[in-house]
């Protein structure tokens, strides 16, 4: 195995937003996390302002198990988690109860625009605040690109879009045309996989949630399959 640091986090360069947001928690009704990466740092950020992380009416919804997990830990009790690990899975599972109700977003500053499009579509109001940044490695050991240039590795596995936009920028379009072509890429979840396929190329493993859980089944069941065999755009855990 061969691992590769592609994107670090990083707090806000200005967090006016984010401390309006915190100190005026008790106005929302829903307090939405979609990554155990935005707890983090939301919770860091309340901690610095001396504020509470939760008020008695505002609900906590959490994308996946592993920002369940977080908030948890936090001891918060999380009102909602979708059955698809997904924004466009929240969304839509949460529908009416969300309506004329007032949902707080912390994000990173890359995150996409489908899921509040999606709330406010819900009829929702939507405040997007950019709890922390994700940038690329400061530094990486450039030997661990040839190894897997050079056959050292049967899949590239990619656990967010913003890593596999990293790796992209490493090794360039007709590099990483070349690595698709003897390489299965794997995505952690839909959002990962489309992102793969935006830059014309075959996401062929794909998690059916995003876990690693489920990621390392799917590329079990992957490469279970005699190569000959293998075929369709993905593969997808059961």
């Amino acid at each position: 195995m061969i691992l590769l640091p592609l994107v670090r986090f990083l707090e806000p360069e200005n967090t006016a937003d984010l401390d309006r947001a915190i100190r005026s928690l008790e106005q929302f009704d829903w307090l939405i996390f979609t990554s155990a990466n935005a707890v983090t740092f939301f919770l860091g950020r309340c901690r610095a302002l001396g504020c509470g992380s939760a008020s008695g009416r505002t609900k906590i919804a959490a994308v996946g198990s592993a920002t369940q997990l977080a908030l948890e830990k936090e001891g918060l009790q999380v009102a909602f988690i979708p059955a698809e690990f997904s924004g466009a899975g929240l969304a839509a599972e949460l529908g009416g109860a969300i309506a004329g109700k007032s949902v707080l977003l912390p994000r990173s500053d890359r995150a996409g625009e489908e899921l509040p499009s999606l709330l406010r579509k819900a009829a929702a109001n939507v405040t997007e605040v950019v709890a922390y940044r994700t940038a690329g490695p400061e530094t990486f050991d450039r030997r661990l690109i040839e190894a897997i240039r050079s056959g050292q590795a049967d899949a590239v596995t990619f656990f967010s879009p913003s890593a596999f936009h990293e790796f992209q920028n490493l090794v360039g379009p007709d590099g990483l045309a070349k690595l698709s072509s003897r390489v299965a890429f794997a995505a952690v979840g839909p959002v990962t996989a489309e992102a793969i396929r935006g830059a014309g190329l075959p996401a062929v493993i794909e998690a059916d949630k995003a876990t690693t859980t489920s990621l390392v089944a799917a590329l079990e069941r992957h490469f279970s399959v005699p190569e000959i065999e293998r075929g369709g755009p993905r593969t997808k855990a059961v």
